[in-house]
């Protein structure tokens, strides 16, 4: 094996161009080639469900095209990995024209993220979109304007920020969750009944507790309602379904690179470091389950947690030093309000209202007496002065009175 193959990282996203930039800065001097599915040069994917699928914003760059040169990276876009050999230590490859060939490396990663689920039986039904790519905001973009009434299935966070988009356009938009309230998984029904308030003051509307039986697609094929498991029908032209992603995992079938169990998220089961079962071979981004600071495998789907994953598996591969840990942070654009997360909440965390104005709020999240998270929304100086709080055990009663 040539040391000139240098590191290969398959996908090209955020936390493939952060790998690559970071192996730069580090002074790593060998070959760097990214693989990326997309024919489009690395864009981000926050904008999608919001500037770019209103076509405020074009494709969102990551980085310039001079970066790539600049930086002696070679991209390889419109490609997809059919398989991994970690004995040769090398990947096959399927371009846009269907001619395949073989890349070698000395250290792979992998970054491949995740593939939206679809709703059953509506594969070759027009009107109904899910929101992971460009393509995939390009065209819920372009039913905008025949677009009357939209159904939103879901209601995380991609599902609450597509609803808000259509809305500001005029479209009577209905959010459909299963569960209490939007977010609740993320964040507790407490939490989200404030979200559901934001949604209904904007004209939003907001049916949980029930579940989606079927869309029905009307003449030519083209989506015209939907019925709920409760026995209602909801008319619908457009409909986006927000109803999970899973890890792209399937090209590593028959590698010895170990995967996940599904019970604590799936993926590629990775060390707190991001390696894999497999020496120099390293995954990062939303494919990727690493050990966190418990030894407890987890899966985090969140920008800020890419970002620092990509630093740590950079730092590793050059014999850096490590990153130093930070607070888990993340953020929702919804109508014209942000809302933070910083720390780690869980659904059945104590909630302590902070304060609440019937439109901007502040939480404290709290668990055996310690604060684990600070909720936000439009109150962003609030939140962000809390991360010292966050950085060692606080207990909640120095900071709220009804601890």
């Amino acid at each position: 094996m040539s040391a000139t193959s240098g590191v290969v990282i398959v996908g090209a996203g955020l936390g493939a161009i952060r790998v690559a930039e970071n192996l730069r800065a580090d002074g790593y001097d060998k070959p760097i080639t990214l693989i990326g599915a997309e024919s489009h040069p690395p864009y981000d994917r926050p904008p999608l469900s919001k500037s770019v699928l209103l076509g405020k914003d074009d494709r969102v760059d990551l980085k310039p095209t001079a970066f790539y040169t600049d930086s002696d990276i070679t991209l390889r876009l419109g490609t997809t990995v059919g398989s991994v050999d970690t004995d040769a230590k090398t990947v096959t490859v399927v371009d846009e024209e269907g001619e395949r060939g073989v890349v070698e490396y000395e250290t792979l990663v992998l970054a491949t993220g995740l593939r939206p689920r679809t709703f059953p039986g509506t594969d070759e039904m027009s009107g109904v979109h899910t929101l992971r790519t460009f393509a995939d905001a390009l065209a819920v973009r372009s039913a905008i304007d025949a677009a009357q009434n939209a159904v939103v299935i879901g209601a995380g966070f991609i599902g609450c920020e597509v609803a808000s988009s259509l809305s500001s356009q005029g479209i009577d938009v209905t959010i459909v969750e299963p569960a209490p309230t939007p977010l609740a998984l993320a964040l507790g029904p407490r939490i989200g009944a404030l979200v559901t308030r934001m949604h209904e003051a904007n004209g939003v509307t907001v049916c949980t507790g029930v579940g989606v039986a079927e869309i029905v697609a009307g003449e030519g094929g083209a989506v015209r309602e939907i019925k709920l498991d409760d026995g209602s029908v909801l008319p619908a032209d457009l409909v986006v379904a927000g109803i999970g992603s899973t890890p792209v995992t399937d090209y590593l079938d028959g590698s010895d690179i170990e995967l996940a169990p599904r019970e604590v998220g799936g993926g590629i089961a990775c060390d707190a470091q991001g390696r894999t079962s497999v020496p120099g071979v390293y995954a990062v981004g939303d494919v990727a389950n690493w050990l966190d600071d418990a030894g407890d495998p987890r899966r985090v789907e969140h920008w800020n947690h890419t970002v620092e994953q990509a630093a740590v598996v950079a730092a590793d591969i050059t014999g850096g030093e490590g990153a130093t840990a930070a607070v888990p942070y993340f953020w929702s654009d919804q109508f014209d309000v942000k809302i933070q997360v910083l720390g780690e909440p869980r659904a059945d965390d104590d909630v302590h209202i902070v304060s609440d104005d019937g439109k901007k709020f502040l939480a404290y999240y709290s668990r055996g007496s310690i604060l684990t998270a600070v909720v936000g929304a439009g109150k962003v100086g609030a939140v962000m002065k809390t991360r010292p709080k966050l950085l060692t055990p606080t207990p909640i009663s120095e900071l709220v009175t009804d601890a």
